[in-house]
């Protein structure tokens, strides 16, 4: 074959640049679907390879971290928690808290961490950041699963604890939770592939971001105590879904709709901004990671 017929020959695909300024691109993501099992599988096993407790770290962090919580915030400040046991009250903020971290760690070195396989074969960016979220689903059952067990231990030994009867709607507090963890994600990783330090700055964040979000305290208590500081955790997503999930699962505290319908504007907004940044950030990040 001669270099005309090279030039005239029609190939089958090409690869060439988004041009467009925002594509959700689901159709081509829902086409690579079995990678994005294959990572979510990477995910899992990476995790529990060579280690010797395997997924029982998963347990040993949530319940060490309810048990210093309950000393500190509840016998030693004095917190209290209503009818619902302090142990369980903070287990159930750290149970739903510690999937949004997971998600957003996971997620907020995606281009830096995969540039090796970004820069030899094409597939939906997307994929990694999603394959994040779903295998951080595991991890997230197997501490609910903790949560569930010591929840009967104290409803059966006389505690005061019921469930609301809009737990229905906790599934979809999960998933807006792992959607916010996506976002910010993706506005984070692409940022890193510019200023590396950057992601020094993500852990520090993250645990201030945790006292912000009324994981350790009703979002009374602070409405009550610091009223001019209360605007922090009022405009703050996350002390929406925390609080809510407490009000389903131990029906204590109460459910802000307005509060809710704002999380979820908020959120929508963060996707889809973290959604164009992320795709303008695939095009030439391989020049500076």
């Amino acid at each position: 074959m001669n270099l005309t017929d090279n030039n005239n020959e029609n190939w089958l695909f090409e690869i060439t640049p988004k041009n467009k300024f925002f594509s959700l691109n689901l159709k081509e993501v829902w086409q690579y679907r079995d990678l994005l099992f294959l990572f979510v599988k990477r995910d899992v096993v990476t995790v529990y390879k060579q280690t010797v407790l395997g997924p029982l770290w998963y347990l040993i962090q949530p319940l060490f971290t309810s048990i210093t919580f309950t000393i500190i915030f509840n016998t030693v400040a004095g917190i209290e928690t209503g009818t619902v046991p302090p142990f369980l009250f903070n287990l159930a903020g750290i149970t739903v808290w510690n999937y949004f971290t997971a998600c957003l760690n996971g997620t907020s070195n995606t281009f830096a961490s995969n540039a090796g396989i970004f820069g030899k074969v094409y597939f939906p960016r997307l994929i990694v950041p999603l394959s994040v979220v779903v295998s951080n689903l595991l991890k997230f059952g197997i501490q609910f699963f903790i949560f569930v067990v010591f929840y009967l231990y104290f409803y059966y030994n006389g505690a005061a604890v019921h469930i609301n009867s809009l737990v229905l709607f906790f599934p979809f507090l999960i998933v807006m939770m792992g959607v916010l963890g996506l976002a910010l994600g993706m506005i984070i990783s692409s940022l890193v592939t510019k200023y590396r330090d950057f992601s020094y700055l993500i852990g520090f964040g993250v645990q201030l971001l945790m006292y912000l979000s009324a994981v350790v305290y009703p979002m009374a208590l602070i409405q009550q105590k610091m009223p001019e500081y209360a605007w922090l955790v009022e405009y703050n997503p996350l002390a929406y879904i925390i609080e809510t999930t407490r009000y389903l699962l131990l029906d204590v505290g109460k459910i802000s709709i307005k509060g809710l319908l704002y999380t979820f504007i908020l959120i929508i907004l963060l996707f889809f901004t973290g959604l164009l940044i992320f795709n303008r950030t695939e095009r030439n990040f391989i020049d500076t990671v």
